[in-house]
């Protein structure tokens, strides 16, 4: 059996790397509602690393760099997963998404597993994911 998780506020993670790590930091914050619990500069005006929180969720970000880590992440490597955010009203979401100039793939839906989703893309390309339906919550 792999090791148990650790006893902390969520076990996942999800990493994104950016182009422009420090216009994603404040375009994440301002259409998604995202607050940045810290964000360490690197030495070339990027970010070195970055953490943004929403309600007990993170993501950690940094500036694409040609790294090990990033020849898997950037171009050619680039993954293929999609953060799944839960918010309570994801008409109200979706609306504060649009009017920061996301691009919308799927309006919000009612879907057939229960909840709202709608589905876009951040300025570099990266899908998210935004619903009501809450995977945790006892049926």
């Amino acid at each position: 059996m792999p090791g148990m998780p650790a006893d902390t506020v969520a076990t996942i993670i999800p990493t994104l790397r950016y182009d422009d790590a420090p216009a994603a930091v404040e375009w994440l914050c301002r259409a998604f509602g995202f607050e940045a619990r810290l964000v360490v500069a690197d030495d070339d005006g990027g970010i070195a690393h970055a953490q943004l929180v929403f309600g007990a969720g993170m993501i950690m970000l940094g500036s694409a760099r040609d790294d090990a880590f990033g020849q898997l992440q950037g171009p050619g490597g680039r993954v293929t997963q999609s953060p799944y955010v839960v918010v309570e009203d994801c008409d109200a979401h979706h609306a504060g998404a649009v009017a920061a100039g996301a691009d919308i793939v799927m309006d919000p839906e009612d879907q057939d597993y229960g909840g709202r989703l709608y589905v876009c893309r951040d300025p570099e390309g990266n899908l998210w994911n935004f619903g009501s339906y809450d995977p945790w919550a006892e049926d």
